[in-house]
């Protein structure tokens, strides 16, 4: 037990240390990992010849996750260069921006479907966040409530089915079967957003359609066929795999995204300049591809000094009652530091004591992300954070907007928790879902 407990301070004191030189995330977690393998190569723990192979074998780990946000971005970012969101969000607008209510929850809508189909809320933020912001600043909503409302949007848009990060993290390292998350997520998820658009959006006043210069405009001669036609073809995929699954061979996601997005530039030939836009889109997601990579790499090297081991001890050293009431504050916590990696290290052990103890894995998996998407708020990383208040063009203190988010930040906890603690109760969700 002594060692783990070393390896464990060694990885902390690592991470802090990187930290206190400002460095990024990435290499934050990077430096943490190569210091603790080394002491368990130094302690005879790992053999010296596997300090590299447990390294590399662990950057391939997620490889399906890492293919998943390259084709999902660059299908998301085609309909995007191709004027197919502004179009949307101006349509919207346009028949109804007098009724604020319907304006407010299609918008909502809207902003959930790019980190649906990626895993990734930053995508909802890179492709509607700034017209969906335009959008309400028309509606009359002030910036820091605007912000507030893209952060929670975006991340519910990350644990939205049918790609839900989190959830494959936890899954894959648990044994247990990614499915059956479709409605056990959508519901409630779909349930918050909606709250959580007309919360923030509330008591402005709509200015008249024809005297805004704010709406975003489609610059960009657009068709309906254009925008469906790529959607089509993409839950066209899905669908078939599930009404034919041994005629229909097994796509896998990444390939159905690489389809769907060639469908969509050649609906988009004449707008999109497809090399520029790949390039431009795997520069943007490079810092969460290396999170996702170094998540891999984490959970390797903890399982092999047994720090994730030590950690599933005291997960189940803990009274349960106790484990309820720390969740809301470790969960989200742990998202801040490790973004994805909070899935590893505290998510695998969680979702095995809990399943052991009678409850739902995969409802309790499901409510667990519901409490990860709020890390994204929180500093040191608060990507979705930053990325909202870019958005928004809110320029005021962080914490101001993160006071207008409380109150939403406040029942996405309690519906988690509720489905955690009770998770036996929504077993039906899995059960409709599958």
């Amino acid at each position: 037990m002594t060692l783990p407990v070393i390896f464990l301070v060694i990885f902390v004191l690592g991470y802090l240390f990187a930290a206190l030189c400002k460095l990024s995330i990435e290499l934050n977690l990077l430096i943490a990992t190569i210091l603790t393998a080394i002491a368990a190569v130094c302690a005879r723990v790992i053999p010296a010849l596997d300090f590299f192979r447990h390294l590399v074998e662990g950057t391939f780990t997620y490889l399906d996750v890492l293919l998943l946000f390259v084709t999902g971005g660059i299908f998301m970012m085609i309909l995007q260069e191709g004027g197919a969101t502004d179009y949307i969000v101006h349509a919207v607008i346009k028949y109804t921006g007098k009724h604020r209510t319907i304006a407010l929850l299609l918008l909502a809508l809207l902003m959930l479907i790019p980190g649906a189909l990626t895993g990734a809320g930053s995508i909802s933020l890179l492709v509607l966040g700034a017209p969906v912001a335009a959008a309400l600043s028309y509606l009359g909503v002030p910036s820091d409530r605007a912000a507030a409302m893209l952060f929670v949007l975006g991340g519910l848009s990350a644990a939205a089915p049918p790609v839900n990060i989190w959830a494959m993290i936890t899954c894959a390292g648990t044994a247990i079967p990614y499915v059956g998350f479709e409605l056990t997520l959508a519901i409630p998820i779909i349930g918050l957003a909606a709250f959580t658009a007309l919360y923030l959006g509330r008591k402005t006043k709509t200015q008249p359609v024809q005297n805004s210069t704010q709406v975003p405009v489609a610059s960009k001669k657009v068709h309906w066929w254009q925008i469906l036609l790529p959607f089509l073809t993409f839950f066209g995929l899905i669908i078939a795999g599930r009404v034919w699954p041994f005629s229909m061979p097994a796509l896998g996601l990444p390939l159905v995204f690489a389809i769907s997005a060639v469908v969509a530039w050649l609906c988009f030939l004449q707008s999109v300049r497809i090399v520029s836009l790949c390039l431009t889109t795997i520069r943007r997601l490079l810092p969460l591809l290396a999170v996702i990579v170094l998540v891999g790499m984490i959970q390797q090297v903890l399982t092999a000094t047994g720090v994730r081991g030590l950690i599933s001890y005291a997960v189940l050293a803990l009274p349960l009652v106790a484990i309820y009431v720390v969740l809301p504050f470790i969960i989200p916590f742990s998202e801040a530091v490790l973004t994805y990696g909070g899935a590893a290290v505290l998510g695998i052990p969680l979702a095995w004591f809990l399943d052991s103890v009678g409850q739902h894995a995969t409802v309790v998996i499901a409510g667990l992300s519901l409490l990860w998407l709020l890390g994204d708020g929180l500093p040191p990383t608060a990507l979705i954070g930053r990325l909202s208040m870019m958005a928004t063009g809110y320029n005021g203190p962080y914490r101001r907007m993160l006071r207008a988010a409380i109150i939403p930040w406040i029942v996405i906890t309690l519906v988690g928790i509720s489905m955690v603690v009770f998770s036996r109760k929504f077993v039906f969700l899995v059960t409709w879902s599958t």
